[in-house]
């Protein structure tokens, strides 16, 4: 059985973060609700508590019950985690006069495991508004900074520990050397959980779990859908039947790129040309949720009727990744929104058929380390995200077929520009948006009023947050005049700088 670490999360913005730091050390680790803790706790090897927005005092504040690994195995609890851990067996926590948050610096650090070849004076990162004031009996102080006292403890005779400070986050400069102290020190863990093994042992469950029945995927060309069909390719082989459908919605050239380079890695793919089904659905339709709404219905007319082709299917292959099903469970509880190009709302109730998930416990770096691992190219695994209701929500305003041509050939113009200037990289994400804005502009001796195209690119590490990518006044102005020179409709090109917060990435 794997050996598992398991994060309790009391709604910490960082728990997501402290996963991620996990498994850098090849451990795998899972996230469950604090008041959802398994009944089986057999293959367990660690335990972590989150931070939480909460105050122990808080009249809704989580309660957790310590008792069913307490001191049977270890147990690191991290800022909310640390001050319930010593409330609840006996310690003082009171209100901080000053909220402790920021950088601050480690003034003591006791020789244990837990601190092993941490320095004296190392930044940590504080973000809560209590703080432990006496400790519960037979606890020891293993760390204090100069403005909090007890910055960590450590419970006598037990391998459990707390920490007010968080290791999870980049301020904490020596925080990943924290946590790999308490996952192969003091829990031991073998850090075996690598993309090689999880591929060998996704594959040996895929097929015990599918046999010989037939799997229908809907491949998007993204990392997710692409990762996906390839693990249950190498399980299942020509069981798997993948669908394409090209949704008049694509970059340019888009769809036939994809079925090129799947038919290459032996897939069995079907492309479906539905540009009609989609474009009619979308006629006269301008508000953008009603435009999402009408691509996602679409979507599923047209899959559903594609599926039924293929005899005898029994199941529904979706490139669902972790933080997706992390949401679907969070402490705050079930997430309302459902992401199109992973989840299509509706599938699987519609054409009756059980669901699997290969990519579900994998993070998005992850799903691109397995990849690599499948020897998909690196030029498709690094590709930049790209929305589900594609070039549809980049056309603002009613879609129509010329929309679609002229925001295509202006995209392709700014992408390849990306990469013949080795750029693309440098950029989290870049995107083409046609505004609903005409303009008077001259071309030669003639007066035009034509279209406003707005490029668009963000710097970020998740997408979460995002700054607008400084690129060279050079390279938007060769850009800018090709599009104008190149795309008939198009007289002028403008350059989006605002950052997430408050703006958001796409525009609709």
């Amino acid at each position: 059985m794997q050996e598992t670490l398991l994060i309790f999360d009391f709604g910490s913005q960082y728990t997501q973060l402290i996963a991620r730091r996990v498994r850098e050390h090849n451990v795998f680790c899972e996230i469950h609700p604090y008041n959802k803790i398994p009944s089986d706790l057999n293959h367990v090897k660690g335990i972590i508590l989150s931070g939480s927005p909460f105050s122990v005092f808080d009249k809704e504040a989580p309660v957790f019950d310590f008792s069913k690994f307490k001191g049977k195995i270890p147990v690191l609890a991290v800022c909310y985690g640390a001050q319930l851990l010593a409330y609840d067996f006996g310690g003082e926590v009171m209100r901080s006069q000053i909220r402790e948050y920021g950088r601050a610096n480690l003034s003591f650090i006791d020789d244990n495991l837990l601190f092993k070849g941490i320095d004296l004076n190392s930044q940590v990162w504080m973000s809560h508004g209590d703080t432990i004031c006496k400790l519960p009996e037979n606890t020891v102080k293993i760390a204090s900074t100069a403005d909090v006292p007890i910055a960590g403890f450590k419970i006598n005779g037990e391998s459990t520990y707390g920490l007010q400070f968080h290791p999870e986050v980049y301020h904490s400069t020596q925080g990943s050397e924290l946590l790999k102290n308490f996952i192969v020190n003091i829990c031991e863990f073998s850090q075996c959980w690598t993309p090689m093994s999880f591929v060998e042992t996704t594959v040996a469950e895929l097929k015990a779990q599918i046999g010989t029945d037939k799997v229908i995927l809907g491949l998007s060309g993204g990392v997710d859908s692409s990762v996906a069909a390839m693990l249950l390719h190498k399980a299942i082989g020509v069981n798997l039947h993948c669908i394409f459908v090209d949704n008049g919605l694509l970059r340019k050239n888009e769809f036939q790129s994809v079925l090129d380079s799947f038919a290459q890695y032996g897939l069995n793919i079907i492309g479906v040309d539905a540009k009609n089904d989609f474009y009619k659905a979308l006629e006269g339709i301008s508000d953008p949720e009603a435009k999402r709404k009408a691509i996602g219905k679409t979507f599923i007319d047209v899959f559903d009727r594609e599926a039924h082709k293929i005899d005898n299917a029994q199941w529904l292959a979706q490139g669902t990744i972790y933080p997706d099903v992390i949401e679907s469970v969070s402490v705050k509880g079930p997430s309302a929104t459902i992401k199109s190009h992973h989840n299509v709302g509706g599938l699987p109730e519609k054409m009756k058929l059980k669901v699997v998930e290969p990519l579900k416990f994998l993070f998005k770096d992850e799903v691109r380390k397995v990849g690599l691992t499948l020897n998909i190219s690196d030029s498709h695994l690094n590709r930049h995200p790209f929305p589900g209701p594609g070039l549809g929500i980049r056309i603002l305003g009613d879609v129509t077929p010329g929309k679609v041509q002229i925001l295509q050939d202006a995209d392709d113009i700014f992408i390849s520009g990306l990469k013949e200037f080795n750029l693309y990289h440098e950029v989290w994400q870049a995107a083409t948006i046609l505004l609903p804005v005409k303009s008077v502009g001259v071309m030669g001796d003639e007066r035009t009023y034509e279209h406003t195209i707005c490029l668009r690119a963000v710097t970020s590490t998740d997408g979460m947050t995002a700054d607008w990518a400084h690129l060279p006044y050079n390279f938007l102005a060769e850009i800018s005049n090709r599009i104008i020179n190149r795309v008939k409709g198009i007289n002028r090109v403008v350059y989006d700088i605002s950052s997430k917060p408050p703006a958001t990435i796409e525009w609709e």
